[in-house]
């Protein structure tokens, strides 16, 4: 039964006919050959306003530091080709009134009233220098009197405005050092106006004294008015240091046209 199947399937499979498949590619070369991109985007009505519009890029920031540019810095050009020595001073007189009172950077004038002559330059009257104040306050504790500390800024010679920096030595007629110019330190005096509570009533007490004692049937009492008068005293002497401590000293008060000496601390050019 086997052999016989076997005949049969050999028989089968030469009865087959056998196909060869030709690809014909003339089909895809006549297509490449009238293909036009343009004209099928045409068709089919995509244009450029249809599309949808990319997602906009965000651009992420860099961590890399960030240089400025470069800029030098300015050179500093003399005022004018004059040089006035520092050092140099000038006998002015103040064209505002100066006192404890003027805050930080107030403005502050001062002006010359005889001219300085020199080889190299002149200054004529009438020059004006401008100052700030720089520093003040009012009388304090301890008896401390107030101050003013100027500085000079600026001086206006012949039109024109340059640069200067100077400071007073003398204000009011009087010397200043390291210019502060300081009010009164009344401590001295002020411990004695302090004690003369004590002394006023040692007086009475003792013209009180010698008042008893001259009479007989007061002698007895006179005694007792001159110790109260010289407990009164030397108490009163004890405790006026402590109570002048906490006292204030003198005000600056300086009327306008006032002299004062300015000196200069750096060099000053002019033309």
């Amino acid at each position: 039964m086997n052999k016989f199947l076997t005949i049969v399937l050999l028989i089968s499979i030469s009865c087959i006919k056998s196909h060869a498949f030709d690809l014909d590619m003339t089909v895809d070369d006549e297509i490449r050959k009238n293909y036009n991109s343009s004209k099928l985007i045409n068709d089919v009505g995509i244009t450029e306003e249809t599309l949808p519009s990319l997602p906009a890029i965000i651009q992420k920031e860099s961590n890399q530091p960030k240089y400025e540019k470069y800029t030098p810095a300015p050179q500093v050009i003399q005022a004018g080709n004059i040089k006035i020595h520092k050092g140099t001073s000038f006998n002015v007189v103040n064209s505002t009134k100066i006192s404890d009172w003027q805050t930080k950077g107030a403005s502050v004038k001062f002006t010359t009233k005889t001219a300085v002559n020199t080889k190299k330059y002149s200054i004529p009257a009438g020059t004006t220098f401008s100052g700030e104040v720089i520093e003040s306050h009012q009388p304090q504790i301890t008896c401390n009197g107030g101050l003013v500390v100027i500085r000079v800024r600026s001086m206006l010679y012949k039109g024109q405005t340059y640069p200067i920096n100077a400071y007073v030595t003398k204000a009011n007629s009087k010397k200043v050092f390291l210019n502060n110019i300081k009010g009164n330190r009344t401590y001295l005096k002020t411990v004695w106006k302090k004690g003369n509570w004590g002394r006023v009533m040692f007086n009475k007490m003792m013209t009180l004294t010698v008042n008893l004692g001259g009479e007989g049937s007061t002698l007895i009492l006179s005694p007792f008015p001159l110790a109260y008068g010289t407990l009164c005293f030397g108490l009163n002497t004890l405790t006026s240091p402590i109570s002048a401590f906490f006292s204030k000293g003198g005000h600056v008060n300086i009327p306008a046209g006032s002299q004062f000496r300015i000196k200069l601390i750096d060099d000053a050019y002019v033309n």
